[in-house]
């Protein structure tokens, strides 16, 4: 298994980050990735805003299984800001994680209930990308 450390010898600009909040959601969304179930992603700009780097096309990011441990390389393909209330059905659908506008909008409201706070009208940054290596 690859470590981060030689991730980062081969590539220093590398960015690590984990999907979701907890071991079983971060496990679930790396097995969408997988699948070519998932891929876009988002996340609230206030977490932006505290200091995580945002995301930007061409770039190459490092998403850690909860342990760690690196589990896939993924490449920004598209980077767009948009409210919550204006997340459409084509991204919804692209995350994986829902079949219906409406179930991405009441598992993401969970999710951002529970990191920080909620509202229709907080900005989102939307993220698109490709499945670059998989570390399984």
């Amino acid at each position: 298994m690859v470590t981060m450390e030689e991730l980062k010898a081969r590539d220093p600009e590398l960015v690590s980050f984990r999907f979701g909040d907890g071991p079983e959601l971060c496990a679930e969304l790396i097995a969408l990735v997988r699948s070519g179930a998932k891929t876009a992603t988002c996340g609230a700009l206030r977490d932006f805003e505290a200091g995580e780097p945002l995301p930007a096309v061409g770039r190459r990011d490092v998403a850690l299984n909860w342990d760690g441990s690196p589990a896939l390389l993924i490449e920004t393909v598209e980077v767009t800001q948009r409210r919550f209330c204006d997340v459409d059905a084509e991204f919804a659908l692209a995350e994986g994680e829902n079949e219906t506008l409406e179930g991405w909008r009441e598992g993401h409201r969970r999710y951002f209930e529970r990191n920080g706070g909620w509202s229709p009208e907080m900005m989102l940054v939307c993220e698109r990308f490709r499945l670059v290596e998989d570390f399984a």
